[in-house]
């Protein structure tokens, strides 16, 4: 907190820092038990009407009162990380946009307009890159029509916890009534490691997701519709760790090589064979074969409730980017 040369606690922001990092302690309402005070971190997105809305790196907003406050600072970005690849937010998401492609896309100014006949979020949500061409209640407008128009609920997908991400959108969303529906994380770590965890005997590689690897994937009912979708991708690559007799497969997994991306999704494992290493076979063997592609980096994406796959892949290296998060309108 900022504290004067007297000693004092004093508040360095005005509503001119709407946009920055900032630091903020708040006096509790003297009706509330615990602590008398509360520490926010955030990008402040709104000083308006005597209120403060801050959003936190995981999305979260955080409303305050001005009369509350009593110290606050504008605070540098976040450290760089220190362990893996270095990567912006902008190159992320247009990496792992092109390995999860619609069927159907159209621009809006710099905004991506995406549809897959409902299958998942990611391919059916406006992606929004930049300037969209219209102010934002129009650019809003024309997402709901393009959407209705499919026959689709209309999504926004935003990101939040990283530089260059999109704070200001998600609050002005939130102000306009847009709920937020999903929130996941997007993790980064180094390629080699993860090809040095397992020789990644016994997984089979196919160009394809062929019918024994959809038994394993847990959306079910796939159409040809999401086959296509799972199906995109620069270089795309399915590994099935085959099931006894027939069975479904033991364990499965999927990867996008892109550049010096290799991007992991679909890592499923048999529920009555957990814990033995078979996630960790198949990525391993994935990981092998991007490294033979020319990557270097790896990425994924994690629900933030998901403890199992957390300690995994945090275990493998992985860490946190930035969180990532869907808006519907209502």
């Amino acid at each position: 907190m900022e504290i004067s040369a007297t000693g004092r606690l004093e508040v360095r922001i005005t509503a001119a820092d709407v946009g920055k990092r900032v630091s903020v302690r708040r006096r509790h309402d003297p009706a509330t038990e615990g602590e008398k005070f509360t520490d926010t971190v955030g990008v402040l997105a709104s000083w308006d009407d005597g209120v403060l809305l801050i959003t936190r790196k995981s999305g979260e907003t955080v409303h305050i009162p001005e009369a509350s406050l009593v110290a606050g600072k504008v605070v540098p970005p976040a450290p760089a990380r220190r362990r893996g690849p270095a990567a912006s937010y902008q190159e992320l998401a247009h990496v792992s946009a092109r390995a999860w492609r619609p069927v159907e896309s159209e621009r809006l100014g710099e905004w991506e307009l995406r549809a897959a006949a409902g299958f998942t979020r990611r391919a059916n949500s406006a992606l929004p890159l930049g300037d969209p061409g219209l102010p934002l209640p129009a650019a809003l407008d024309a997402v709901r029509r393009w959407y209705g128009d499919r026959g689709l609920p209309a999504y926004v997908q935003t990101a939040t916890g990283a530089e260059g991400t999109q704070e200001l959108l998600c609050a002005e969303l939130e102000r306009l009534g847009w709920t937020r529906e999903v929130t996941a994380e997007l993790w980064i770590g180094a390629l080699a490691p993860v090809a040095d965890l397992d020789e990644g005997a016994g997984v089979v590689l196919s160009r394809e997701a062929d019918d024994a690897w959809l038994k394993r994937y847990q959306r079910k009912g796939v159409s040809e519709v999401a086959l296509k979708v799972l199906g995109t991708g620069p270089s795309v690559w399915f590994a099935t760790v085959p099931g006894e007799g027939g069975a479904a497969p033991a364990a499965i997994g999927r990867c996008v090589v892109d550049g010096r991306w290799a991007g992991f999704a679909a890592v499923e494992v048999d529920p009555a064979l957990r814990r033995r290493g078979l996630a960790t076979r198949v990525m391993a063997a994935l990981a092998r074969r991007a490294l033979e592609e020319g990557a270097s980096a790896a990425w994924l994406q994690v629900e933030a409730d998901n403890a199992g796959a957390r300690g995994l892949y945090a275990g493998m290296g992985f860490a946190a980017h930035h969180a990532y998060h869907h808006y519907r309108s209502v």
